[in-house]
């Protein structure tokens, strides 16, 4: 692997982008397989009550499972995964990653107690950590910057379909399978019907893992030094020495990002884990109710704030703001709080849903325009590593203390059964600080990406 595609030396400026068909033909792939990675991962949170009644597990250990487990393992491998985006064959690592993430996921049908679906846990965490550091960097190597962000939108849509359709298919089919207590699969055997569901998500991705060979591999464009191909391990210190090198030419910008997107991923992802949870006890659901219901709006509302952001962001960079990223998120976090605080206080299901459909449009876009922020600055060979490090740095803090606190919060503060008023306190205290954390990082932002495009166009 050491020989596949190191980073060429010329920094492709002169060269035209891909055609727009194929720029966006990636771009929808990709974000097909971001809609599997979210299905993947997001499944377990409509498994909760079958599987604490099979495995005797509690509220904080099942937030272990859908968060701290997940997360450990994707931050660290995410590390490891970024520089090699850097310096190899970005579609090779796609395909190892989903193909990995599928088996795992499948595996986790084959737990009997805690420790087994743990272990099932790390592994899914372990493929997904290479999608976004390579996608992304592909994608900023197929389109201009004034539609960058568009672009992001488009294969983040994956994640609000992805949540989606693991909320609306995930909750019929735990309905469907819910109807016996166990099942018999060929080859497998006999199986409880919440296993069952892990093989029927898992096994197709390892054939879907194919489909990454009918996408190119683009030129990088922006290489400001060429990176060699050098041993694996040497590779992950190089490509952090020189990203921290980096940063710390713009700590400011760096410093504001991290902390604005770093909440917002907090209660973004630890809200989300709680969801169906909080809709079963709340409105004595069942698994199909709460799918369909949080799968409608978290589609919807995911889809209207990603295509809502990515038109307004890009035109008004088109107008020269480059801090338009930081500028509309802000904005969207203020918004929120009210929003959010209402629907999860509320014991109404239909102001739940219409209010955290209004979360989705306002918060969904995250993933846009944190990469499309990091990726506008960052030279193009450590923008895998970029996003990797983010991605590291927001997940340790969000996908695992993210779940785990809005427990804690329902326990030691609210007396316990109390997950709305958890995620609401969540809410209350993260989206302001983000907000102001972003509104702060504006100058720096548009400081960074000016030097950016001076270089670029030198």
């Amino acid at each position: 692997m050491s020989s596949i595609n190191a980073v060429a030396p010329d920094n492709a400026i002169d060269t035209p982008y891909p055609a727009a068909a194929i720029g966006w033909y990636t771009t929808i792939l990709l974000a097909l397989l971001y809609w599997l990675s979210l299905l993947d991962r997001t499944i377990i949170s409509l498994l909760v009550a079958p599987i604490q009644k099979d495995l005797g597990i509690s509220d904080v250990q099942f937030g272990m499972l859908s968060g701290l487990a997940f997360a450990v393992t994707f931050t660290c491998f995410g590390l490891v995964m970024g520089t090699f985006a850097d310096r190899f064959n970005r579609r090779l690592l796609i395909f190892a990653s989903v193909s990995i993430w599928s088996l795992a996921t499948a595996a986790c049908g084959m737990a009997h107690n805690f420790w087994h679906l743990l272990i099932a846990r790390v592994g899914v965490g372990a493929g997904e950590a290479g999608l976004n550091p390579c996608a992304t960097s592909m994608i900023t190597d197929l389109f201009p910057p004034s539609k960058l962000t568009t672009a992001m939108v488009v294969y983040s849509l994956g994640a609000s379909v992805g949540t989606g359709c693991a909320y609306l298919f995930g909750g019929l089919l735990v309905d469907l399978v819910a109807e016996a207590e166990v099942m018999t699969l060929p080859l497998i055997g006999q199986i409880s019907s919440w296993q069952a569901v892990f093989y029927i998500i898992g096994i197709p991705g390892i054939f879907i893992a194919f489909l990454t060979f009918t996408m190119p591999e683009p030129k990088r464009r922006g290489v400001r030094q060429a990176k060699q191909a050098t041993p694996l391990g040497r590779s992950v210190v190089e490509g952090y020495a020189d990203l921290f090198k980096f940063m710390g030419m713009r700590k400011k910008f760096f410093i504001f990002h991290y902390t604005g997107f770093g909440l917002a991923s907090l209660i973004f992802s630890g809200a989300g884990a709680w969801y169906p949870a909080h809709m079963g006890r709340t409105f004595g659901w069942d698994a199909g109710q709460i799918g369909l219901w949080l799968g409608i709006a978290t589609v919807f509302g995911g889809i209207l704030g990603k295509l809502l952001c990515g038109i307004v962001v890009d035109a008004l960079y088109k107008r020269g703001y480059r801090d338009a990223q930081f500028r509309w998120y802000a904005g969207c976090l203020f918004v929120a709080v009210p929003v959010g605080i209402i629907a999860t206080t509320t014991d109404n299901s239909l102001i739940f849903l219409c209010g955290i459909g209004g979360f989705m449009v306002l918060l969904s876009p995250l993933t846009a325009v944190y990469v499309a922020s990091l990726n506008l600055v960052t030279p193009n060979e450590l923008r895998g590593t970029g996003v990797a490090f983010f991605s590291a740095a927001a997940g340790i803090i969000a996908l695992s203390l993210g779940p785990i606190l809005i427990a804690a919060i329902s326990d030691y503060v609210y007396g316990g059964n109390a997950i709305g008023q958890g995620i609401a306190t969540l809410i209350a205290i993260c989206c302001p600080l983000a907000a102001f954390a972003l509104i702060a990082g504006c100058r720096y932002m548009r400081e960074a990406v000016n030097e950016a495009e001076l270089w670029s166009n030198s």
